[in-house]
């Protein structure tokens, strides 16, 4: 069987309320069931683009489709990531869970802030904005200590807050980086668990300093995901 792995493009709705095409990369046979992935945020997203590609694959395998949806910004995407916001990220992972018909979602990390409403599904290890900042921060001040610059966490928050700033290679705009101070993982809805990471097992992927990928974590992942998928259809 040929593998369905490939890039299309999707109507994402923009930070001016226009709609532009930004890519995905789906396993996509037209089936029942529908998964959309949400990302983690940033550095994590690249650490873990593997990894979550190697859980797709799986659960391609199992029967379900799987969408996992570039947001403006980032990777393919040539949107300026400096004018993005998480509201307008919301919008898009909604506009994605509509135009793909998705039955389910999967977010990862950061990518629970991100969770559309109405849809069943899993947040594996969700992490709130608060602690994505603090974690980036923490390395441009090492970075900068290594360089030779010293600086301070509250003269980046300022920064961030009033011009925004660049983070482990990431532009952030003001209105990025105050609305991630504040962020929460939403609720969880009724039909939306939580994963752990000690339920998939192994050292979690995005304390690596480099990408990597496990498969016996993918394997573990895939099954929680298609198991439930199966019992709910």
């Amino acid at each position: 069987m040929t593998t369905p792995m490939k890039f299309v493009e999707w109507p994402c709705p923009t930070h001016d309320g226009a709609v532009r095409n930004e890519a995905a990369l789906v396993f996509d046979r037209g089936r029942a069931a529908r998964l959309l992935v949400i990302p983690p945020l940033f550095d994590e997203a690249n650490k873990l683009r593997r990894q979550i590609v190697e859980v797709m694959r799986r659960l391609d395998g199992a029967g379900i489709d799987a969408i996992l949806p570039d947001l403006p910004g980032c990777n393919e995407s040539v949107a300026p990531l400096a004018k993005q916001t998480l509201e307008g990220w919301r919008k898009g992972t909604a506009a994605a869970a509509e135009h793909f018909r998705a039955t389910g979602v999967l977010t990862i990390r950061g990518g629970a802030m991100l969770r559309p409403a109405g849809l069943p599904g899993w947040d594996y290890a969700p992490q709130d904005g608060v602690k994505i900042l603090r974690a980036m921060i923490r390395a441009r001040i090492i970075a900068s200590r290594e360089a030779g610059t010293e600086e301070t966490r509250e003269q980046i928050e300022a920064q961030g807050r009033t011009d925004g700033v660049t983070l482990a290679g990431w532009h952030l705009g003001p209105q990025m980086f105050a609305a991630l101070e504040t962020a929460q993982v939403s609720i969880r809805e009724d039909g939306v668990t939580a994963i752990d990471q000690e339920t998939v097992g192994g050292r979690p992927l995005w304390l690596r300093a480099e990408p990597d990928y496990d498969a016996k974590q993918a394997d573990a992942l895939a099954a929680i995901i298609a198991i439930a998928m199966r019992e709910a259809a």
